[in-house]
């Protein structure tokens, strides 16, 4: 199950049933889950900590040193979890905090060239496009989906169940359940195809709407007297109102 020409460091602990294809390299401080699949040519390095039945493709970098220029050689690291797809050219950093490391969840999906820099935090079930980038300190909630060629500003959050178009750049939060797009980024509608799909009720899709029409549809109106007018909503509007609420960045609009 493993090349004879991958390089693995006697440092590294490798889980059961585990492949390593043809020149891949293992370095010191890694650790590989069960199941998991390199393809050839795949990198770890660091203080890497991998699930279970994740697959890397070719040329996929993971756990490199952070490109933060403040970093300056702490013992830093990164978690992945589970069932993740790194397709080639991939590149995740460890973070530059040496007490909370990079993150990655469960079952998302990296296509080509997508980057995730040092301390970010990536939930569950994301997808990231060819190319799509976030840079550091960026949290990326559960089921986003980061189109092809976007990019994400620093210390930014991108909202559960949302969508960032392809090409975007975004300075600012984006909303849960909502569709970004454009340069400068704009809301140009919420994502109720993706709740259909994900099973959420004609009710809960309905609270969505809501909150789009009262706090991005009408974008002439002050945000602060927008959420004032949400004071008493339930349900996925307060969500998407106590999110935008609680942005310190600002939101996308």
């Amino acid at each position: 199950m493993i090349h004879e020409t991958a390089i693995i460091s006697s440092e590294a602990t490798i889980g059961r049933n585990v492949e390593i294809g043809p020149y891949c390299v293992i370095n010191a401080g890694v650790t590989i889950g069960d199941g998991c699949k390199l393809h050839s040519h795949v990198v770890i390095d660091g203080l890497t900590t991998i699930g279970q039945e994740c697959e890397f493709f070719p040329f996929s970098a993971i756990g490199g040193k952070t490109q933060d220029l403040k970093y300056d050689g702490e013992p830093t690291s990164l978690v992945i979890g589970d069932r993740n797809v790194f397709r080639e050219n991939t590149t995740i950093h460890r973070s530059t905090d040496k007490e909370i490391p990079t993150k990655i969840g469960h079952d998302n999906l990296f296509l080509s060239y997508s980057h995730v820099a040092h301390d970010c935090q990536v939930g569950n079930n994301t997808i990231f496009s060819n190319n799509g980038t976030i840079a550091g300190h960026v949290i990326v909630e559960d089921y986003a989906i980061i189109s092809g060629l976007a990019g994400v500003h620093q210390f930014c959050r991108v909202g559960a169940h949302s969508i960032v178009g392809g090409c975007t750049k975004i300075v600012q939060d984006v909303p849960p359940f909502m569709i970004v797009d454009g340069t400068p980024a704009a809301v140009r509608g919420f994502n109720s195809v993706g709740m259909q799909r994900r099973g959420f009720t004609d009710e809960q899709v309905k609270e969505v709407k809501k909150a789009y029409k009262a706090l991005f549809l009408k974008k002439d109106k002050n945000l602060a007297d927008a959420l004032e007018g949400l004071s008493d909503a339930s349900g996925l509007t307060a969500v998407v109102r106590d999110y935008v609420a609680a942005s310190e960045r600002g939101v996308t609009r």
